[in-house]
């Protein structure tokens, strides 16, 4: 059994939680097939969860335990315990409790959202502190998320990534429920109450490996996602996926995929991830791009030129300029991220289209805007458009066709004028366009320098146009109070007036309506 030759690894990378005890734990399954899988853990490397998010999940195994039941931590709760990280949510899975006395016993601990109970999961959320034990360093208190779910059994009902009829079974045994799991690394159970670790596909040993590796060939092809899983999976882990795992990802129909899930499979590629390339060369090697995203796969062996491109093909400076951009957003909110993460990994799509030799070199030229096109396609197949209220869509399609201006303006900086950069402020986040531009630049292997970016963004910040250009200066109210008709003529007046505070003409309420009276 692949459990028992993880022993050594888990006993290493995991330890008590609840005491200073260095002795090992073990406790026996309810049911015997299933107590030969169980590896006592050492008790003293175990990553901590933080004391504000552990009283609520003991409490639920408790009261498990209690109904004669057994409440295992399950997934990539555990993976990333395994992996020293801590998790956004906790999954528990609740063995030998039908699912009317589990969820008694829930709300008896907390609000239950039944969202999920025809799947046989109940949601908590509780407000809790992640951080130290003492409280040093502790981050501010937020919502933290459990999912509490039985064994369930899924029967094929019909075509696609949701086609399927689920129903819950407390009695399954754990070595068929973690047969249900994607891969081995997600197939590991915890069991905080007794430090058991159950780990019958050998996700642990996986895990140090550094393999990402389907459980069961028969179960995973019955979910398409699973191929988006694996790419940002081998992206956040920096994984290698296995030749079996890519075999069964190539033979696996995508079509059924709807926009939804492949834009939330992307997000956590593009936000998840240190290194979102190991994803994207991934996306390659599975056939998500020959299947998903035809825009992206033209980008591979479209040549460059050497001299400004040393690093090889389109795909390649791509890769490399995603992992540069993922440096350069850490400060950001989600929805800047995730846009300018997507304007990077979209900022050369027009280069499939107007690549040609001319006079001995490679050129590209015009794909700024040639790339728009493709990027529309490739955004509504996320069926992306706004996030947080923020819309992503116009600003990611902004900075694609934007993205060579900061170094353009350097080049041409003794002409370039103040009014060139207020007007470029309309149309993109100059702020995140310094981003995409810097990481465009950065990803050129031995070229790689900024210096036309950062003269860019202190030219920006200088003008006060680093995140909108300058509020109008004139409003119509203003020109109703000096007398002037309302209608069309008002409207160009204002535009006008407008265009002459851009350019500097006009700096004050005064001058603009002194402008404006020489327009009527």
């Amino acid at each position: 059994m692949r459990g028992v030759s993880a022993r050594a690894t888990a006993s290493r990378m995991f330890t008590n939680k609840n005491s200073g005890l260095s002795t090992t734990q073990h406790s026996a399954l309810s049911t015997a097939q299933n107590s030969e899988l169980l590896l006592p853990l050492s008790t003293q490397h175990l990553p901590r969860y933080s004391v504000s998010v552990l009283p609520q999940v003991l409490r639920i195994c408790e009261a498990v335990r209690e109904l004669g039941g057994r409440a295992l931590l399950v997934g990539g709760s555990v993976r990333d315990r395994l992996l020293g990280a801590e998790s956004k949510d906790i999954d528990i899975e609740v063995y030998q409790v039908e699912p009317v006395r589990l969820r008694e016993a829930l709300e008896a601990i907390a609000p239950v959202n039944t969202v999920g109970e025809r799947f046989s999961v109940y949601k908590l959320a509780f407000i809790g502190r992640r951080g130290s034990q003492q409280g040093d360093g502790a981050e501010p208190r937020r919502r933290i998320e459990v999912d509490v779910s039985i064994p369930r059994r899924e029967s094929r009902s019909g075509r696609g990534h949701q086609g399927f009829s689920i129903e819950g079974d407390p009695a399954m045994s754990l070595e068929e429920a973690a047969r249900r799991r994607d891969f081995t690394i997600n197939a590991i159970l915890f069991d905080p109450l007794t430090d058991d670790l159950f780990d019958p596909y050998g996700g642990v040993e996986d895990l140090k490996r550094r393999v990402l590796r389907a459980v069961a060939a028969e179960t995973f092809v019955e979910d398409s996602l699973r191929v988006l899983r694996a790419v940002q999976l081998a992206a956040r882990f920096e994984l290698t996926i296995d030749k079996r795992t890519i075999d069964l990802c190539r033979s696996i129909d995508l079509s059924d995929l709807p926009p939804e899930r492949i834009c939330g499979e992307m997000e956590k590629l593009l936000t998840l991830a240190e290194h979102p390339s190991i994803g994207l060369q991934a996306a390659l090697d599975l056939g998500v791009l020959d299947n998903l995203f035809p825009e992206i796969r033209a980008l591979v062996d479209c040549p460059q030129e050497p001299e400004w491109h040393p690093e090889g093909d389109v795909f390649t400076h791509t890769k490399l300029c995603l992992d540069e951009a993922v440096k350069l957003c850490g400060d950001l909110r989600k929805e800047k991220r995730i846009t300018v993460l997507l304007g990077t990994l979209c900022h050369d799509l027009g280069k499939p289209l107007t690549t040609e030799l001319l006079g001995g070199r490679v050129r590209s030229l015009g794909h700024d805007f040639a790339g728009l096109a493709p990027t529309q396609a490739l955004l509504d197949r996320l069926g992306l458009y706004t996030l947080a209220g923020y819309d992503v869509r116009s600003q990611v399609l902004a900075l694609v066709q934007e993205h060579l201006r900061p170094g353009q303006f350097y080049e041409e900086r003794e002409r370039i004028t103040d009014g060139a950069f207020r007007r470029l402020a309309r149309k993109v986040d100059m702020n995140l366009l310094y981003r995409v531009a810097r990481a465009d630049s950065m990803g050129r292997g031995p070229m790689a320098s900024s210096f036309k970016q950062e003269w860019f963004l202190e030219k920006a910040r200088a003008l006060g146009v680093e995140h909108a250009p300058p509020e109008p200066l004139l409003m119509g109210r203003h020109l109703l109070e000096a007398g002037f008709e309302e209608g069309a003529k008002m409207g160009e007046i204002l535009r006008k007036v407008y265009e002459l505070q851009l350019d500097g003409q006009v700096n004050s309420l005064e001058s603009a309506l002194a402008a404006a009276h020489r327009l009527e």
